[in-house]
């Protein structure tokens, strides 16, 4: 079964719009795994507009599934995971001005520096996964830089399916069978929701993880949090 990580920037950013601790988010964190989730992504920024350095901190203790923290590796972000030490960390490109993750890593490009950054967080025991575009040649760049895993940038599969153009998960597919002939393990995330969750699972093999944020928490405005979480477990049988 592909497991479900549950992405909580969106509850940070809910409690930061009134400048108190409600929701909190540790207490968040608890219910989504109590509730069956099997691990928890956070996504801090340097403007900590959401999730904050803090946050981060008071969760280590709390997050007893898989903890996932994704960001732009700064140095500062660098340390942080290397004193918290999460199951995984995600490496995503993000401009620090950016609303959301917006592309993948260009693996060619910056192989010698995610080669550092990577063999810094795997002589620390941290799994590491690099956020990547639906490209084969991207895939194998990131089979270079010694990651264990990637995770495929998924807006493009979202739009497509929208419109009805299923023909859209057939880039996904491809890099899924690349990743899984080299070795490397295979994440998604990003506009992922109730409605392409199913179709994608039945068309990416071999696919071990999903972080679903922005979609799971707005659906489960209308739901509640329990329902949607086990609405998406039944999905990803």
């Amino acid at each position: 079964m592909t497991k479900l990580s549950v992405n909580i920037n969106k509850i940070a950013t809910l409690r930061n719009s009134r400048g108190g601790d409600v929701p909190n988010v540790v207490q968040f964190a608890r219910d989504v795994q109590k509730f069956g989730a099997q691990g928890v992504t956070i996504h801090p920024r340097p403007d900590e507009r959401h999730i904050r350095y803090q946050d981060v901190y008071d969760l280590k203790s709390e997050v007893y599934t898989e903890f996932n923290i994704e960001g732009n590796p700064i140095r500062q972000f660098i340390d942080m995971v290397l004193e918290v030490k999460p199951t995984q960390v995600t490496l995503v490109p993000d401009a620090e001005d950016a609303i959301t993750s917006n592309a993948g890593w260009d693996t060619i490009k910056h192989k010698d520096f995610l080669v550092d950054v990577i063999k810094e967080f795997k002589q620390n025991g941290i799994r590491t996964s690099i956020f990547v575009d639906p490209s084969l040649k991207q895939i194998e760049g990131a089979k270079a830089t010694g990651t264990d895993r990637i995770e495929l940038y998924t807006e493009a599969y979202a739009d497509a399916y929208s419109l009805g153009n299923k023909m859209g998960i057939k880039p996904y597919t491809d890099c899924a069978v690349l990743a899984s002939a080299l070795g490397l393990g295979l994440n998604a995330g990003h506009d992922l929701s109730l409605d392409n969750i199913k179709y994608f699972k039945q068309n990416i093999p071999d696919l071990l993880e999903v972080s679903i944020g922005h979609a799971l928490i707005s659906e489960s405005l209308y739901l509640g949090i329990e329902n949607v979480i086990n609405m998406y477990l039944r999905q990803l049988k």
